[in-house]
């Protein structure tokens, strides 16, 4: 059936509420190639927003989920358990970069993860406040859009947020905001509106992503792991995004020289089936009663399978070096444009955590060239996605397996289309 067809029927069947960003539809995917419908294909540089680290349909991946699937597909965790789901908790649980006895629980979505981590803290602390960032992105519940630092379109008509959230600067070079004011801000907050008594956490992503891929600094992490210890309060990473090698490390916060005491992770965990979780120290886990945490779907043996699958394929293709490879090579080509290109404002990058933010000829944030770059990108045959406060930011999000020829022709295009 043709795009126009189908566009229209999607209009007409699914709320506008949904976005979508391209008009084309997915047939089939291989690793880091995408196919559309009328037989298009498309280098895929967005990894269905970073859920795709080990690329689509990865060989282990799809046997593993195939070996669960002979088995079965469902008895919910909390009811009747199943091993496996304990093997992969072990598993996590020694990856994370949290020192002492550490537990896991599964969820099934990435905002599911932040209300659970937010629920383990509040039981933990009996307290209520918590303290997010400006350009944070951490969900569309209605709790997780409120920790949520950007209003259009997540906070748009919707009315009064949760209470008891509260949001400080992050550290933005192009906004000119430094660490010292992020800071400075919190102990402001402190003293205006809320004691930190009553704070229950504070939440962070080590690399914003939806915010426009801004890097924290090591030294800002070390102030708030020393506030959170000076005044009782946990510290959350918020490692949905960055999780899974994506950075050049299993997780982010292993860039860091502090821990944080409870880790939210999704996306990449299970190659694209949906799973989240929360790992975090063994004395904060334990802080919910019996039946305080779980989900119907929560940990789902399908998609645990190819958890599993997925930890083994980052540790024998060596992934996070890939990562940190691949990553410089795009950030050095984006670097030499930017030396003749005055509207590219800014490069940065982590590992493959790499943004591009352009600006228009007064210095100002130009959402519509990042937009047209990604339409201009979508012809030629490469998808990107965009990020940033004000929509100004390019991120990449491919798969760390892409081949290198493929990921070098998805360069030539984005260097083509950004010189002009």
């Amino acid at each position: 059936m043709q795009n126009l067809d189908i566009n229209t029927r999607r209009q007409l069947a699914t709320p506008r509420g949904v976005g979508v960003q391209f008009d084309f539809y997915a047939c089939r995917a291989e690793n880091a190639t995408l196919w559309d419908n009328q037989g298009k294909e498309y280098i895929d540089f967005a990894g269905g927003i970073a859920v795709l680290a080990t690329g689509h349909r990865h060989p282990k991946v799809i046997a593993a989920v195939k070996d669960q699937l002979d088995k079965f597909t469902h008895t919910a965790f909390q009811i009747v358990p199943y091993e496996s789901y304990v093997t992969l908790a072990e598993k996590l649980a020694a990856a994370a970069p949290l020192s002492g006895l550490k537990k896991a629980a599964f969820f099934t979505t990435g905002a599911e993860a932040v209300e659970n981590a937010l629920k383990i803290a509040r039981t933990h602390t009996g307290r209520s406040g918590v303290v997010a960032f400006t350009g944070a992105f951490h969900g569309r519940t209605h709790m997780t859009v409120t920790l949520t630092g950007k209003v259009a379109p997540y906070k748009t008509s919707l009315g009064p947020m949760m209470p008891d959230v509260f949001h400080v600067p992050f550290p933005n070079k192009t906004q000119n905001i430094c660490v010292a004011d992020s800071i400075k801000a919190m102990e402001l907050l402190f003293k205006s509106s809320i004691e930190p008594q009553r704070v229950a956490a504070i939440i962070i992503e080590p690399v914003q992503g939806e915010g426009g891929f801004n890097i924290a600094a090591p030294e800002l992490m070390v102030a708030l792991r020393k506030t959170c210890d000076e005044h009782g309060i946990v510290l959350i990473a918020d490692e949905v995004q960055t999780g899974f090698a994506r950075t050049g490390k299993m997780f982010a916060m292993e860039h860091h020289g502090v821990e944080a005491d409870l880790i939210t992770i999704a996306k990449s965990l299970a190659g694209g089936l949906p799973l989240s979780g929360v790992v975090g120290k063994a004395e904060i886990m334990d802080a919910p009663a019996p039946g305080g945490l779980g989900g119907t779907y929560a940990g789902n043996p399908l998609a645990i399978a190819a958890a599993l699958a997925v930890q083994d394929v980052i540790k024998e293709e060596n992934l996070c070096a890939r990562a940190v490879a691949l990553g410089d090579k795009l950030a050095t080509r984006l670097k030499q444009l930017q030396a003749g290109n005055r509207k590219i404002a800014d490069v940065r990058n982590l590992g493959s955590m790499v943004a591009c933010e352009l600006v228009d000829g007064e210095g100002k944030p130009d959402a519509a060239a990042v937009s047209a770059v990604i339409k201009q990108a979508a012809a030629k045959g490469l998808l990107l996605l965009s990020c940033g406060v004000y929509g100004n930011v390019l991120r990449f999000l491919y798969p760390l397996t892409i081949p290198e020829a493929q990921f070098d022709r998805g360069l030539d295009i984005l260097a083509q289309l950004l010189a002009k």
